[in-house]
C-alpha cells in the first residue's frame, strides 16, 4: 500500500511517537516519565541524536534536533534522521508514526519527508522473497503546522513516488508507446491534460532529430505534451519543462559497453519522469501557474534502419546535424522539443536529461550539472532552491569557445565535441535551438543510484521534482 501523510493533532497514549526535542529542553517533554526524562538527558549528554524507549503497549522514538551551521544543513540532517527512525520502525513492525515538534521549527515536515521518501519500494516485478515495510501512515501533530502545508508535501513527495516508479520500470513493460500509456493514466489521475503524437505527426512537424534517434528501433516514438493550465494561473506566458523519454538507450550503432552501463539503461527516461511528477504535483496542488511538459519518447536501437555515424539530419529548425556518435542521441530529441517550445513563448523553459556521463563524472551523485541562459538572478533562485531541498546545483558556464567544439565540416553543427567538458559541450548543442531564457539540468549523476543513500533509496531517486516545483511555487507566490 502506498504510505498515507496526513495531518491530526488528536492521538491516544498508546499512539507510536516520534518527538523532537531540542537538547537543552529535556525537561519540558511532558510525555515522558521523569526516569524516560532522566535517561534521554543521560543519551543526550553522551551526544546520541536518536534515542528509543519501548513502552511496550507502544513506542517512543526521541530525534534530537541537530546543530548545524545552516537552515538548509538542518532541514537535510532532519530528512536523514527521517530515515534512520524508519529502520527502525521497521524492526518494530510499525504500521503507523505520529510525529510531534516539541521545537516550533516545522522540523516535522522534513522528518516526515525523510520517513516518506525512504519508505519506497518497487516490488512491482517480484513474485516471492518481498519484504514489504509495515508502515503505512506518518502523521503529523504540531499545532503550528496547518493541513494544507501537509497535504501539499503529501502530494509533492506521492508525485516523487510516482517518478521512481516510472523509471524504475523496465524496457520490456515500457516502449515509447507504452511510456504515453503510463503517462496518460498519471494526467487522468492528477488533473492536468496531454496530448500523444503519434510517428506520422512527428513527422509531419519535421522533427528530425527524434525520427532519427527513432530508426533503429521497431517501436514507433511519441511526442507528449502535458499541460497543467488552471483558471486562476497568475502568468501569462507558460512555464516550459522538456523531459529527454529515451526509454531504452543501446547507444544505437555506437553500442555501449556493458555491463554497468547499457544495463541499467531503462533509467534514460528520468528526465521525461522529472517533467511528468511536476505536472503531477501541480496539478494535485492546484498550482497557480500555466505549465507545459513536453517529453520526446523513444528507445535508441542499432537496428537495421539505425541512423548511422557521419549522416547528416535536419532538426525541427531546419537546422542540419552531422551525427557523429548515435549514442550522444538525447540532445538530438531535446533539441526537437525546445525548439517545438518556441511555439508557447514561454517565461521560462527548464530541460532536464540524464546526458552524460561527463556531468556524473565531474560531480557524481551529490549534485545536478546546471547552466543555460536565463541569466543570473534565476539559476540563483534555482540554487537556493536546490539547496532547501538538497537537490543542489553547480552551474557551468557556456563560453563561446566550446561551440567551435561542434563545429562540422558538412553541416550546421555535430553532435558531439572533444573529450573534455562533454557536459558543457552538450549545453551548448541544445543552446542552439533556445532563443528564450533556458536552464538546463543534467541529472545523469543524481537521477539513478546502485547502492542506497539514506531516504533517496536505491535505484530511481525522483531528482527534479521537488526541485522545480517548488521553484514553480516560490514563483507563484
Amino acid at each position: 500500500m502506498p504510505t498515507q501523510l496526513k495531518y491530526d493533532t488528536s492521538f491516544t497514549k498508546n499512539t507510536d511517537l516520534a518527538l523532537i526535542i531540542a537538547p537543552d529542553r529535556i525537561n519540558e517533554l511532558t510525555e515522558l516519565q521523569p526516569e524516560e526524562q532522566n535517561y534521554v538527558q543521560q543519551q543526550v549528554q553522551q551526544e546520541a541524536k536518536f534515542i528509543y524507549l519501548n513502552r511496550y503497549s507502544h513506542r517512543v522514538y526521541i530525534v534530537v534536533n541537530p546543530q548545524a551551521k545552516t537552515e538548509d544543513q538542518r532541514n537535510e540532517t532532519l530528512r536523514v534522521a527521517g530515515h534512520t527512525l524508519l529502520k527502525q520502525l521497521r524492526t518494530d513492525k510499525s504500521e503507523s508514526i505520529t510525529i510531534v515538534d516539541k521545537t516550533n521549527s516545522n522540523a516535522s515536515l522534513f522528518l516526515a519527508e525523510g520517513l516518506y521518501l525512504g519508505n519506497y519500494q518497487y516490488f512491482k516485478h517480484k513474485t516471492k522473497d518481498t519484504k514489504p515495510s509495515t508502515l503505512q501512515t506518518i502523521t503529523i501533530a504540531d499545532e503550528t503546522i496547518d493541513t494544507a502545508q501537509v497535504q501539499e508535501l503529501a502530494n509533492v513527495l506521492e508525485a516523487v513516488h510516482k517518478t521512481r516508479n516510472l523509471i524504475n520500470e523496465p524496457h520490456s513493460h515500457q516502449s515509447a508507446p507504452q511510456f504515453s500509456e503510463q503517462l496518460t493514466e498519471l494526467a487522468n489521475e492528477a488533473g492536468f491534460s496531454i496530448d500523444v503524437l503519434d510517428e506520422l505527426k512527428i513527422q509531419s512537424l519535421k522533427m528530425g532529430g527524434l525520427l532519427a534517434v527513432n530508426q533503429g528501433s521497431e517501436e514507433p516514438a511519441t511526442f507528449n505534451i502535458l499541460e497543467w493550465k488552471p483558471a486562476n494561473a497568475k502568468n501569462s506566458k507558460p512555464y516550459v519543462l522538456v523531459g529527454k523519454g529515451v526509454v531504452y538507450d543501446t547507444g544505437g550503432l555506437s553500442l555501449k559497453p556493458t555491463p554497468m552501463s547499457m544495463d541499467y539503461m531503462k533509467s534514460d527516461m528520468a528526465g521525461a519522469a522529472a517533467v511528468t511528477g511536476v505536472l503531477y504535483a501541480a496539478a494535485k496542488n492546484n498550482l497557480p501557474l500555466h505549465i507545459i511538459g513536453l517529453i520526446p519518447a523513444t528507445d535508441n536501437r542499432p537496428g537495421g534502419q539505425a541512423v548511422a555515424p557521419g549522416d547528416v539530419i535536419t532538426m525541427h529548425n531546419g537546422m542540419t546535424v552531422e551525427v557523429l556518435n548515435t549514442d550522444a542521441e538525447g540532445r538530438l530529441i531535446l533539441a526537437d522539443a525546445l525548439s517545438f517550445a518556441k511555439k508557447y513563448n514561454p517565461e521560462l523553459v527548464i530541460d532536464l536529461a540524464t546526458l552524460t556521463g561527463a556531468a556524473q563524472r565531474a560531480l557524481g551523485k551529490e549534485a545536478i550539472a546546471a547552466m543555460g541562459t536565463a541569466g543570473d538572478e534565476i539559476m540563483n533562485e534555482l540554487k537556493k532552491v536546490g539547496n532547501k531541498v538538497h537537490e543542489r546545483i553547480v552551474d557551468f558556464p557556456l563560453y563561446e569557445e566550446y561551440g567551435k567544439q561542434l563545429e562540422s565540416d558538412i553541416a550546421d553543427l555535430k553532435n558531439i565535441g572533444g573529450a573534455e567538458a562533454g557536459h558543457i559541450t552538450a549545453g551548448k548543442f541544445l543552446e542552439a535551438f533556445t532563443d528564450y531564457p533556458w536552464v538546463h539540468f543534467d541529472i545523469a549523476g543524481t537521477a539513478y543510484l546502485h547502492a542506497e543513500d539514506s531516504y533517496r533509496g536505491k535505484l530511481a531517486t525522483g531528482t527534479g521534482v521537488r526541485l522545480v516545483y517548488n521553484y514553480l511555487r516560490e514563483q507563484a507566490n
